[in-house]
Order: C-alpha cells, then sequence, then structure tokens
C-alpha cells in the first residue's frame, strides 16, 4: 500500500516484524480480530519487498527499534500508541485505555522501551546490528549485477 493513496481502505497501518516470534503471534491475533475487514494493514518490515517510501520513510533499523504504525492521514505514531490505537480500531480499546492516562501512559512506554531493546536477545536473535548488516549483505549478493538473471 502507498502513501500516494490519498483514501487508503485501512485505517491504521501495523510496521511489524515478521521475523520476531512474539510479533507474529500478537498480529496473528490481531488479523484474527480484524476478521478480513482490512481495518488493519499488517506490513512485515522483514520482507525483501518491505519499502520504505510505501510507510512514511521508516526505514528498516528505525521499525526494528520501537513499534510504528501509520494512520489514515499518514501520521506516524510509535511505542504504546500503536498499540492502543490497534486495539481502539479492532474494538478491544478497553485493554489499553488506561494508559491514555498520562503517568500511566508514560510508564508504559518505559516498559515498552525496554522490551524493545531486548526482544531479540529473548527471542533468541542477533543483536540489532548483526540483522541489520545480515540484510545489508543480502540485499547487495541480490543485486549484484553477477548475480541477476536474465
Amino acid at each position: 500500500m502507498s502513501n500516494n493513496n490519498p483514501n487508503p481502505s485501512y485505517e491504521i497501518k501495523l510496521l511489524y516484524d515478521g521475523e520476531c516470534p512474539f510479533c507474529v503471534k500478537e498480529v496473528n491475533f490481531l488479523k484474527k480480530k480484524d476478521n478480513g475487514r482490512g481495518k488493519v494493514a499488517f506490513v512485515d518490515i522483514a520482507s525483501p519487498h518491505y519499502l520504505p517510501s510505501e510507510n512514511q520513510g521508516i526505514d528498516y533499523a528505525t521499525a526494528m527499534g520501537r513499534i510504528h504504525a501509520i494512520l489514515a492521514d499518514g501520521t506516524v505514531i510509535k511505542n504504546v500508541e500503536v498499540f492502543r490505537r490497534v486495539y481502539e480500531t479492532l474494538g478491544m480499546g478497553w485493554i489499553y485505555a488506561i494508559t491514555k492516562i498520562p503517568v500511566i501512559g508514560w510508564f508504559a512506554d518505559q516498559v515498552y522501551g525496554i522490551w524493545a531493546k531486548y526482544r531479540l536477545q529473548l527471542s533468541g536473535r542477533p543483536s540489532l546490528a548483526k540483522i541489520i548488516q545480515e540484510k545489508e549483505n543480502a540485499f547487495c549478493i541480490d543485486t549484484h549485477p553477477l548475480n541477476q538473471r536474465l
């Protein structure tokens, strides 16, 4: 989906790491709740087809650092606000409603920041720097003229 579309069909576009088992589990749950209505567009940032240009310029490294979403009007949100908005869109806003209280929202963002910092380790994956390097190496190999098939 491109931001060039003045009237996107989704209410919110969720950028998620399709190589993170925790993220995939949550996304699968949310997809079931969306039930094919298309209120939430799910975009896998780990896909080789992911394009920052179609996602408000959010590159892979930035998206990997913290969860991001894009509202239908193009506004970028991140951290706990993403979960609050997605759950509201799917009719489950009560789950994150308490995070609307400023001090609780601040605390939730701090806890999420710790989670974001350690989620790769907790899922048995390499560091973010190593993952980014592997992606860059794969991109260079895939796009090198000697590796192109006619």
